[in-house]
């Protein structure tokens, strides 16, 4: 619950701690990295900070967070940051991990926006900060309890049982834990970290689906190897994991998280990807085929060509095993290759889909935005339409998708001096003694 004094100040000074997130982001992560480089070693993603994308994604929550707050005051939005929390526990982020994040951030807050951040204004996006980590903080503790997991001790090793070459650039892993235990338990959909030591001593970490059904012993990741395009870098632990890993060597795996997951209702299914976005939606489908299920599934992919397709083969026989499951697919190129296959990018006009389908939706966000209109306008309701997003938990992506065409947060169309500036947030912000 946000205080009436803390939520007078946030709605004053909101627009203009907004345009300046972006700014704090960025220096707020490279003051903790070069006084805690230990951070890097795992936990946080190299490839997101140089891009970016880490910091979008950190700005782009605060704002979200505190958007909520001020339209309900009286609640805890805890609901906004579930899939923050799930790839939180699947990192492995401790309750401690927050007290020095807080740290860095409001020490970049005072320098970013100086002698304009109040006593009062300072203790109010306190409140704000402490509300997000506590909500979650108790949802990283409850995914924890809930999948036995000690988050000081997160990793396990799995044994390489098989490697499987599915394209040119995807390869599928076959695995099982190497101290011959039970798997943990996990559901269609979700994903796990791989923590990954790289040539320069330093190990990091992605999330990869699990894209077989979560029943059997055995479990399996499929990895596109991700190649370095218009002068941005190539894939980290894609291509290590390319490189190095074949049967018989061992991985480091999280538990399964993820809250993108299938549910075990009866209503109509329609699975939608993109490229290596299908790996989520066999896993889906192997589970739906192994249960016996009945449900109506509709499964679309698009992707460059036939050959591009990883899991081609096994999305086939898996629907071909369901009583009432159709696919169709697009491909830029060689669509006549594959039988029944449509040319070009996804198009779901004349598609029969039913209004009361559950919509599972994974990709690049350009295809999710576009897929994600065309299904809004053949009438699929938005509450019905759930999606996992690539890389960090992209809020700025997540409010263009939700209101096409509103300007995210975190974007700064001014300098720091532009018409959002400390000067301006001085006049917006309560007057108080300075900090």
């Amino acid at each position: 619950m946000l205080s009436l004094e803390s939520a007078a100040v946030i709605r004053a000074t909101l627009p203009v701690v907004s345009e300046a997130l972006d700014e704090i982001t960025a220096r707020f992560y490279g003051t903790m990295f070069a006084e805690q480089p230990e951070l890097l070693d795992g936990l946080f993603n190299r490839g997101n900070q140089a891009s970016g994308e880490q910091r979008k994604a950190l700005a782009g929550s605060i704002a979200a967070f505190a958007q909520a707050l001020l339209a309900d005051p009286d609640t805890r939005p805890d609901a906004l940051l579930s899939r923050i929390a799930h790839k939180h526990a699947a990192l492995g982020v401790t309750e401690e991990q927050y007290s020095i994040v807080h740290t860095y951030l409001f020490r970049a807050i005072g320098e970013v926006l100086g002698d304009a951040v109040t006593a009062e204004v300072a203790s109010a996006w306190d409140e704000v900060y402490w509300l997000m980590a506590g909500a979650l903080i108790a949802q990283e503790a409850r995914l924890y309890q809930e999948a036995k997991v000690d988050p000081r001790h997160p990793w396990r090793r799995w044994t390489v049982v098989e490697r499987r070459e599915e394209t040119s650039d995807v390869a599928s892993f076959l695995l099982r834990p190497a101290d011959d235990g039970p798997p943990p338990a996990a559901r269609a959909g979700q994903y796990v970290s791989v923590r990954a030591l790289m040539p320069d001593g330093i190990h990091q970490t992605r999330q990869y689906s699990l894209s077989n059904a979560p029943g059997d012993r055995l479990r399996r990741i499929t990895v596109k190897r991700v190649a370095s395009v218009a002068g941005a870098p190539e894939g980290e632990v894609s291509n290590q994991l390319h490189r190095t890993v074949r049967a018989g060597g061992e991985l480091t795996l999280s538990a399964p998280f993820g809250d993108v997951a299938l549910d075990d209702s009866d209503t109509p299914l329609v699975l939608v990807s993109a490229g290596i976005g299908c790996t989520p939606m066999v896993a889906m489908l192997e589970h739906l085929a192994a249960t016996g299920s009945a449900r109506p599934v509709l499964v679309l992919h698009a992707d460059r060509a036939p050959a591009d397709h990883a899991l081609r083969a096994d999305t086939r026989r898996l629907v071909a095993q369901l009583p009432e499951a159709r696919a169709e697919f697009w491909y830029e190129q060689d669509a006549a290759e594959e039988a029944g296959a449509r040319t070009g990018l996804m198009d779901l006009d004349g598609l029969d889909l039913p209004a009361d389908a559950d919509v599972y939706l994974c990709g690049a966000l350009p295809f999710m935005r576009a897929v994600r209109a065309q299904l809004l306008q053949a009438g699929i309701p938005a509450r019905r339409i759930r999606y996992e997003v690539f890389g960090p938990d992209l809020w700025l992506a997540h409010a263009e998708a939700e209101t096409p065409g509103r300007r995210a947060a975190g974007s700064r169309p001014h300098g720091p001096a532009g018409p959002w500036g400390p000067a301006r947030l001085q006049q917006a912000a309560p007057v108080g003694r300075r900090s």
